[in-house]
């Protein structure tokens, strides 16, 4: 398996050579990634065979990472697949004179029919665009409101979920709602009531995360869609942390909208995102960016990726870290986060650590998050990436989020392990971690 440093010099020495790719040039760098593993070692072996496709990531040996919860690695099948992607596309030789490689015009159903049989929606219904800030500001400012009018979301929101209704607030003067959800998340039933015990006449939309960014926390979005759709209000989901951390059909779950940043749980290359609007909702939503089809009903959710030119190569990465997943099985890789995530907020509570992670286990998943104070987080990731190159994150002042990708060997999480002992010892005694 080649390195990082292999990688750049393998591109510069191409790239210093010849001034055209020849064949396939940069989908062989990836190329000498090694098989992936028979399926019959996870019977044997799990280890064994979690061992063997770690080594499918660019990560270095001496690099621990447990912030997939922000970005998960590219696997090499998938980078080869980008890669190929741009072989491809960078010849400009497109036969058809109007068709070039330009997404961001077309519908590109060839892209986004096997994005929407993975999440269980029809083509149609599915845009491709290039993360969960761009779907989640479509869904905000997609929908005609007038002053007055009413948004529940959960005080566990993204940024950048809450941050386009803010500004819409702001601007146009709706009221936004924060519900509670408690640290750590009891049941499903409490997080039901609190949010129809927000509801009022005036309320338009409910705009939650399927699980949260703040704690990792699962929400019922499946009855929390319920009500909504009961009570004629519009559902929307930022579903930014789920898709590759677990099974996921949208059409099950039963709301009117949800987008996603598949380059965490599913790896997929950075860039990559897609937003659903059910059918019925299509007609009523405003696109934010305008191009040539923004008002052609017939595009159906196409006219929502209508943003011009964009990266082909990223899109078709995203196609190819789905057949990356599949072929490990979903099930088996909800399974791995499971584990992951329970043994490290397992061996941090026996640390002190106070838990924010529900103990109800259809509530948690790949993210354990947990109040360490007094330490400081971000004295603590600083520490951990400068002297052992361990990479970790958390929020303000003190927390903690534990988010091992199921590349991670426990091996790895026991070394952090260590290391954070070694540095709550020295910060105890006034030395630097």
């Amino acid at each position: 398996m080649f390195n990082r440093r292999d990688f750049f010099l393998s591109s510069a020495a191409a790239a210093a050579g010849t001034l055209a790719l020849s064949g396939n040039a940069l989908a062989e760098l990836a190329e000498q990634a090694p098989a992936m593993p028979d399926h019959s070692l996870y019977d044997r072996n799990e280890d064994a065979y979690w061992l063997a496709i770690r080594k499918q990531f660019l990560i270095p040996k001496d690099e621990i990472y447990l912030n997939n919860g922000t970005c998960g690695s590219t696997p090499l099948p998938v980078l080869k697949a980008v890669f190929d992607a741009y072989n491809r596309f960078e010849t400009m030789d497109d036969p058809n004179p109007e068709d070039y490689p330009l997404f961001g015009y077309g519908p590109f159903d060839q892209y986004r029919q096997p994005l929407a049989d993975f999440v269980g929606v029809g083509k149609d219904e599915l845009a491709i665009v290039r993360n969960a800030t761009e779907a989640n500001a479509i869904m905000a400012n997609g929908l005609d409101l007038k002053p007055g009018d009413e948004v529940i979301i959960s005080d566990q929101e993204h940024p950048s979920g809450e941050g386009p209704w803010f500004m819409r607030a702001k601007r146009y003067g709706i009221v936004i709602k924060k519900v509670a959800i408690e640290k750590p998340a009891k049941s499903h039933a409490d997080i039901l009531n609190a949010i129809n015990d927000a509801i009022t006449p005036k309320t338009k939309v409910i705009f939650v995360s399927h699980i949260t960014t703040v704690t990792g926390v699962v929400l019922p979005v499946k009855e929390i869609s319920a009500l909504a759709r009961s009570k004629g209000i519009v559902s929307m989901i930022d579903g930014a942390q789920a898709p590759g951390m677990m099974p996921l059909n949208i059409r099950e779950i039963g709301c009117d909208m949800y987008g996603a940043s598949p380059h965490k749980w599913l790896n997929s290359p950075k860039g990559s995102g897609f937003l659903y609007v059910r059918d019925e909702m299509i007609d009523r939503m405003w696109s934010n960016t305008t191009t040539a089809g923004w008002d052609d009903p017939k595009m159906r959710a196409a006219r929502f990726q209508q943003y011009g030119s964009s990266n082909i190569p990223i899109v078709a990465g995203m196609i190819a870290s789905i057949k990356f997943a599949q072929d490990i099985g979903l099930d088996r890789l909800e399974k791995r986060y499971r584990s992951l995530a329970d043994y490290g907020h397992t061996e941090l509570l026996k640390r002190g650590a106070v838990s924010w992670t529900s103990p109800d286990p259809t509530m948690r998943c790949a993210i354990a998050a947990l109040n360490l104070a007094p330490i400081k987080i971000y004295d603590l990731e600083t520490a951990m990436w400068k002297n052992h190159r361990i990479r970790i994150r958390g929020g303000a002042p003190s927390k903690i989020r534990f988010a091992p990708g199921y590349y991670v060997q426990k091996t790895e999480i026991d070394t952090f392990l260590a290391r954070f002992d070694d540095y709550k010892k020295n910060s105890s005694a006034g030395v630097a971690g």
